[in-house]
């Protein structure tokens, strides 16, 4: 069989075959113009944007004014919550003070909660002043009832009027026993008192008691009463007030024997340190025991300064 023949056999059809061609190819040429004629027998609807608009704005106003009454319920409650918590029971003692210069462990003798002291200090440190008694209901965190306790016992110094005295008259309160603390008529040995000899001191609260006592511990006994405003966080108002009350006794202080003390002995006293500790050491170890404690002076690190602060504290046998 020839290819033409082969041609002629593969691409001729019958009329049946052609017949149903055409239609196929008329459906397929409907189908593709078909959505030309769609558009316009069947137009669209234009949608009316304004009314849409105005849900949307209608929606936005109903959040803001819930989210608005959310916060500010939730601020009443925070409020209150507060309110509760300053009003929970807190061991305190009354005594007059001035709130402007009220340190932090006379607020805390006072009964009032940490917060609400970082509170009222910050409003100072940031020139804040309370001129009359009643001013310290505008602080915030301090409960209703913790301010109607204190408003008798507030002295404000730089002022003329007599708030104290006035609102006392006028209540007709008369302060228990306890309330003003009393002036210290017997000075303290700052040697052998504790804690609660010492919150007893004005300006003196349990936190200030503590570092006392404890640097003095480290320290092994005062030899000067200088010595107390080494204290840490001890203001320097607070020590000048309470100076003449003390006095140091015939206690005396516990020595290190610099020829026999390692470091870690040495180390652990505050005016020693690592650096004088190690110095002190190994100058023994090279040349010898030492003869007398002035023989210290011989090592670089032992100023004249340092010396005389140090010497109480050392003995050589």
């Amino acid at each position: 069989m020839s290819w033409r023949g082969f041609l002629n056999d593969f691409f001729s059809y019958s009329k049946k075959e052609r017949t149903g061609i055409f239609i196929i190819i008329a459906i397929v040429f409907i189908i593709i113009i078909s959505p030309n004629f769609f558009q316009y027998i069947f137009k669209k609807e234009k949608l009316n944007t304004d009314d849409f608009k105005k849900d949307i704005a209608s929606l936005s106003v109903k959040a803001d004014t819930s989210e608005r009454n959310y916060y500010q319920n939730d601020k009443k409650e925070n409020a209150n919550n507060n309110f509760s918590n300053t009003h929970e029971a807190v061991p305190s003692e009354l005594f007059y003070f001035d709130p402007n210069t009220a340190t932090y462990d006379e607020w805390e003798r006072l009964g009032i909660k940490d917060k609400t002291i970082h509170t009222i200090q910050h409003y100072i440190s940031k020139g804040g002043k309370f001129y009359k008694p009643d001013d310290i209901r505008k602080i915030w965190g301090m409960s209703p009832t913790d301010a109607q306790r204190l408003i008798p016992y507030i002295d404000i110094k730089n002022k003329n009027t007599d708030y104290t005295a006035t609102l006392l008259e006028k209540k007709n309160v008369t302060p228990p026993a306890f309330a003003s603390k009393a002036k210290v008529n017997t000075v303290i040995n700052i040697n052998t008192a504790d804690t609660s000899v010492l919150k007893s001191l004005p300006g003196i609260g349990s936190r200030l008691s503590a570092r006392i006592v404890a640097f003095r511990d480290k320290l092994g006994g005062f030899y000067s009463i200088d010595q107390v405003s080494e204290t840490y966080m001890l203001p320097d108002s607070t020590f000048q007030k309470i100076k003449p009350m003390l006095t140091i006794g015939n206690t005396a202080v516990k020595q290190i024997n610099i020829n026999i003390a390692t470091i870690d002995e040495m180390k652990s006293h505050p005016y020693l340190r690592y650096n004088l500790a190690n110095a002190i050491f190994q100058y023994r170890r090279q040349h010898g025991n030492y003869n007398t404690v002035e023989d210290v002076k011989k090592i670089m690190l032992i100023t004249d300064d340092v010396y005389k602060k140090v010497l109480p504290y050392l003995t050589v046998q």
